[in-house]
């Protein structure tokens, strides 16, 4: 039997660089495109970049408590985070240390994991999810709802930042 395969789709971002900041990343199955998870949480004050790993570890959490062990294909529109992750770019500042190593430890529980740069207009669902959490952080709640809580299958770090990130929010 093969491996369950997915597709993550990941994206941060913070309104200033630092500034009010949030994620969103939502699972999907690649055969059949149907949406598994979605999560999203304001992390609070932190960069860009900071925020777009924080939505990695959080699309690639929320894949290993779905499916273990599955192959998984990470979407991200974050340049930076795709080459660094595939071993392209190296990871000079270090405050993104911790977090691609969280990505990279979680990661682990699945089967091959790759990682492919995208478009932003490629990349709406997790931008959606990513901004709602933004509004959050930043005090303004959309009419949609954007109050940082997890859909599908409950997958949001619950406000815990990831292990070895103490201080980058």
């Amino acid at each position: 039997m093969t491996a369950r395969r997915l597709i993550i789709q990941a994206d941060g971002g913070s309104r200033g660089n630092p500034g009010p900041a949030g994620y969103g990343a939502v699972v999907l199955d690649a055969v059949t495109g149907e949406v598994l998870a979605e999560v999203n949480e304001a992390i609070g004050y932190a960069t860009n970049n900071v925020a777009e790993y924080s939505g990695l570890v959080a699309g690639l959490r929320a894949a290993v408590k779905l499916a273990p062990g599955a192959t998984a294909e990470v979407r991200m529109d974050s340049k930076l985070v795709v080459e660094q992750m595939s071993g392209r770019w190296k990871i000079k500042h270090p405050d993104l240390r911790p977090l691609a190593a969280e990505a990279s430890r979680v990661a682990r529980a699945l089967g091959q994991v790759t990682y492919t740069w995208v478009p932003r207009e490629r990349n709406t669902h997790a931008d959606r999810l990513a901004n709602e959490a933004m509004d959050a952080a930043s005090g303004r709640a959309r009419a949609t709802g954007g109050n940082g809580a997890a859909r599908g299958s409950g997958a949001s770090s619950g406000g815990r930042q990831p292990p070895g990130t103490a201080g980058l929010w």
